[in-house]
């Protein structure tokens, strides 16, 4: 389900849109102020007037998408069990490319990104602890590095997607429809884990005696 906010006919939305998917596809630096407001269909005038810098316009892309992806895992967590598992996998083809955007913003290095990544580990923890709560996830010993862990690895993918598309023939910047062949074993190692609990229990207790003897 997509949210629909009070802004999203406005000609401050269809900025914020244009510009996720100039950024997305040309990423941050090369892409100029007057390409965004020619997609809007607005005056590059207006996209000043609206966001003041370009910088400010990234931010304000950066916080719309955390928006996104924080209601849709609230919304994911919330379900539990009953959860619908082809939801996730339906498209929205009246927004943005997200997930391309994150792709391409991710490696720029900056003081925004640290941030953005920040803002999702966080909403991590927070719509973790409501699928612990419901049923849809375990409980954790280290909930908020489990959201750390898990968020850095997804965004990873998302950085790498094209050698996944390679690899597996699945592009995770596109339609979710078509993200199957890493979405099956990423829930499959999520699910039934990749080492047999003996050796995880050994591992937990050697790296338990190392952070001891180091504090």
């Amino acid at each position: 389900m997509r949210t629909v906010t009070a802004d999203d006919r406005t000609a401050r939305a269809r900025i914020r849109d244009a510009a996720i998917a100039r950024f997305a596809a040309d990423g941050v630096a090369a892409t100029s102020v007057r390409s965004i407001a020619e997609n809007a269909g607005v005056s590059p005038a207006l996209v000043i007037h609206h966001f003041g810098t370009k910088e400010a316009l990234r931010a304000a892309c950066d916080r719309h998408v955390a928006a996104v992806i924080r209601e849709r895992k609230l919304a994911a967590a919330e379900a539990g069990p009953q959860l619908d598992p082809l939801a996730a996998l339906r498209e929205h083809p009246d927004e943005p490319p997200l997930l391309r955007y994150l792709a391409r913003t991710l490696v720029d290095g900056t003081a925004e990104v640290a941030a953005l990544v920040d803002e999702l580990v966080a909403d991590a923890v927070e719509y973790m602890a409501v699928g612990v709560e419901s049923g849809m996830l375990k409980p954790s010993d280290h909930p908020r590095e489990r959201a750390a862990v898990l968020t850095v690895w997804s965004l990873g993918a998302l950085v790498l997607h094209e050698h996944l598309d390679r690899l597996l023939g699945t592009d995770l910047t596109g339609p979710a429809s078509g993200t199957f062949r890493y979405a099956l074993p990423a829930t499959e190692l999520l699910t039934y884990g990749l080492l047999p609990e003996e050796i995880y229990m050994r591992v937990r207790d050697a790296l338990g005696a190392l952070t001891e003897a180091g504090s």
